[in-house]
């Protein structure tokens, strides 16, 4: 049985981005990425259709980084792509559209992904040994499943899984179902989420 998070547990951080993006319940979010453009655009909005966050890959000019945008159009995270060695990239998030290490927030590093399996690991730019991850992201991509567990524990701090809808095959959209769970910021979940879809779309590119 899966174990729920603790809402105020000493083994990590809830807040990663900010405050705002933490509440005390359960959180469902959607993802809705058009594939049909030869641009990334995505909308995230809760089950009430309420726009939480934006993407585009056109606003940026350089593939290999990617903005989030609040419903505001504000600048949350820009996600940041670097070749550190073959089969060995790296995404790091930084606050707003820098890329100083100042305002690094967190990075990604792939431990495992071939076939439909997936295993990534997310360091907080706290920590800076990296011996043990702050966060691990774990599914398949054929079921475009997933789930985030706080280090190395069994606590779940986020599940995504893809939802099916008569809009998602008549508008050629992909829309994945993300639940945050509650006091967990769900602009971090976000973020990993979307690198994780961009780690994806580069492994598509690859076979191609």
């Amino acid at each position: 049985m899966q174990k729920r998070v603790q809402s105020s547990s000493s083994n990590y951080n809830n807040i990663i981005i900010g405050p705002q993006y933490c509440v005390p319940h359960y959180l469902d979010l959607s993802i809705m990425r058009k594939v049909t453009t030869l641009n990334d655009d995505f909308t995230i909005t809760d089950t009430n259709d309420k726009i939480f966050f934006n993407l585009n890959s056109s606003m940026i000019s350089l593939h290999d980084h990617r903005l989030l945008l609040d419903a505001t159009g504000k600048s949350v995270v820009m996600t940041l792509r670097r070749k550190v060695m073959k089969g060995h990239d790296r995404w790091e998030a930084f606050r707003g559209e820098s890329t100083e290490l100042k305002d690094l927030i967190f990075s990604v590093k792939r431990s495992l992904m071939f076939q439909t399996k997936i295993k990534l690991d997310v360091f907080l730019a706290s920590n800076i040994k990296e011996n043990t991850s702050d966060f691990k992201v774990k599914g398949s991509w054929f079921e475009r499943s997933c789930v985030v567990y706080a280090g190395d524990s069994h606590n779940i701090v986020a599940q995504m899984h893809k939802k099916d809808s008569v809009q998602s095959v008549e508008y050629g959209k992909d829309n994945l179902m993300v639940r945050v769970y509650p006091n967990v910021d769900y602009a971090f979940i976000v973020a990993v989420i979307l690198i994780l879809d961009e780690i994806n779309q580069d492994k598509i590119r690859q076979q191609h």
